[in-house]
């Protein structure tokens, strides 16, 4: 794929900040002229940004965006494009430079600190192999690329880094059917999103989709196409999933003839090679337009109310988890992108604690997990499917019409690099249960109310789709993977969704309800569900909303 002016630029730049090894970046404020000159790349460069105690003394900021996900990619970049100078502020690292080892992402079978958001040991997936605890391994705490957050009833996988999720999730890349959009989300015009937005959102983040005759070929994806067969036998429709993942680096990488990450069982803890996270893509643009300033490993600790916008408490830390500083910044408008997690917890925070008191009751309600399950079976014996297995999921069990428990099912790997004999899915269900966020005076933390026992509809739905294949094959569920003997694993999610619904706690673009000038952008805003993998559909929606907020709220002519 030709790059564009822009993202020549940005990715340059993003690159170059780690070389420098700076806390935090920008790029060159000139290259926006150079850009608009049709110049050449001559004064592309990277530059310090201003340590943010510096910046915060200079007054209120025009916009800063909390996070770097797909919603804050978007909104970065709509906003740079209109001329508007934007700070990002992100808790995690860069991750554009190899280490001494050659590599940006450590090993998924040896993981070292890169791997996880300060643990001790690594928390994957999949607990046991053969019952053994084969999987997780003692790393040092770091700044690593991958958290695994305990919510009590649950826990959630989010992505640590410039990029957020975008740098640890399997580049599934699917829009959801559009009857099932417009029953998500009612309020928004699903005509328009599908003409407009979802196109829009699909080329920026580089979406590609599978040749079928190379897939039926691939020996990469030798364990997809059983499981399909055998889905196919047992009565279920498949369909192909697109992905961020360059398929034609993937081709290369089956053949041997370049470097390997796909297909060298890279994916928990980043992907070193053929993936387009967003610090390729939205981001880039984003920075390419001079215009956008990210601070990395900056939390926000608190907001406010302040007079002419907000005011965000800022800790800034080392990868080792060392305080280097602790500032207060203020901005006229204020954009949360810092997932449904990050977004969700600070409002809950800042409306019961008084500081954004005209918050409403919805604000920390409709959160869901996206009907996440995951479970494994058998196969009959002598079943190869491929000692090499690809990470990038590329198929799925579509039997999203089932009139009581839709199911969309990818087929995803479990790459031991040896045969296994074992199929394992990731199942979206649509689970009707919600949990909510609320201040825990007693701990001073924000808590989710989420019982295990509300996972129940998602285990009975993979159930309903897994057990007729096992019956038809004489196979059965593998009890040894996920910990406690379970068949089905019901206590972790990749897609936490919800929090601030868009138009409950926020109204239809986004504006959160009693606040002006603070505006939501990303998960949060959906409540619990979108069907499939939920990020072109976050990112669509940004879009819309971007679209309509740059007109409305800042003076852009259409």
């Amino acid at each position: 794929m030709q790059l564009s002016r822009r993202r020549f630029l940005g990715t340059s730049a993003l690159r170059g900040a780690t070389l420098m090894g700076l806390p935090g970046f920008a790029a060159h404020t000139a290259l926006a002229g150079e850009i608009a000159a049709g110049r050449a790349f001559d004064n592309v460069a990277a530059r310090p940004a201003l340590p943010l105690a510096q910046l915060a003394s200079q007054g209120p900021l025009p916009v800063v965006i909390v996070g770097t996900g797909y919603g804050s990619a978007v909104a970065a970049l709509r906003l740079a494009e209109q001329g508007f100078k934007v700070v990002m502020l992100e808790m995690g690292q860069l991750w554009t430079q190899p280490a001494q080892d050659g590599r940006i992402y450590s090993k998924t079978l040896a993981p070292d600190g890169r791997a996880m958001w300060f643990k001790t040991k690594t928390e994957a997936p999949l607990k046991t192999f053969l019952g053994l605890d084969l999987i997780n391994k003692k790393i040092p705490a770091f700044a690593g690329v991958l958290d695994r957050v305990h919510l009590g009833g649950i826990d959630a996988y989010v992505g640590r880094g410039v990029g957020g999720g975008s740098l640890v999730n399997g580049g599934m890349a699917v829009t959801p059917r559009q009857q099932d959009f417009a029953q998500i989300l009612p309020g928004v015009d699903a005509a328009e999103m599908y003409a407009k937005w979802f196109p829009l959102a699909n080329r920026t983040l580089g979406v590609n989709s599978v040749d079928p005759a190379w897939f039926e070929q691939a020996r990469c994806y030798r364990y997809a196409r059983v499981s399909r067969d055998h889905a196919h036998r047992a009565g279920y429709r498949t369909a192909y999933v697109p992905t961020v993942y360059d398929l034609g680096y993937l081709a290369q990488e089956d053949l041997g003839k370049v470097t390997r990450s796909a297909t060298a069982q890279e994916i928990l803890y980043g992907n070193n090679h053929g993936k387009c996270s967003l610090d390729q893509s939205y981001l880039a643009d984003a920075v390419g337009t001079g215009r956008v300033t990210i601070y990395t490993l900056h939390e926000v600790t608190a907001l406010r109310q302040a007079v002419g916008g907000y005011e965000l408490d800022v800790k800034q830390i080392d990868a080792t988890g060392k305080t280097l500083a602790q500032t207060t910044l203020r901005c006229a408008k204020l954009f949360l992108g810092a997932g449904s997690l990050g977004t969700s917890q600070m409002l809950v925070k800042a409306r019961d604690t008084g500081a954004l008191p005209r918050l409403n009751a919805q604000v920390g309600a409709g959160w869901g997990h996206n009907g996440n399950v995951m479970t494994a079976r058998t196969n009959p014996a002598f079943t190869a499917l491929g000692a090499v297995q690809s990470t990038m999921p590329l198929m799925g069990i579509d039997d999203r019409d089932h009139p009581t428990r839709p199911v969309f099912a990818e087929i995803t790997p479990l790459p031991t690099g040896f045969e296994n004999g074992i199929s394992m899915y990731l199942a979206i269900t649509k689970n009707p249960e919600r949990g909510t966020f609320r201040w825990d005076a007693a701990s001073v933390t924000v808590k989710l109310d989420w019982r295990p026992e509300q996972n129940a509809a998602s285990v009975a739905a993979v159930r309903n789709l897994i057990d007729p294949i096992n019956a038809m094959l004489g196979t059965r569920y593998r009890t040894d993977l996920f910990g406690g003997g379970k068949a089905v694993a019901d206590d972790f999610c990749y897609h936490p969704l919800g929090g601030c619904v868009l138009g409950q706690a926020t109204d239809l673009l986004g504006r959160v309800k009693g606040h002006n000038g603070l505006y939501v952008v990303d998960g949060s805003l959906i409540p619990g569900w979108t069907s499939v993998n939920p990020f072109v559909t976050i990112t669509a929606l940004a879009e819309r909303n971007l679209a309509h907020l740059l007109r409305e709220d800042f003076g852009v002519a259409a």
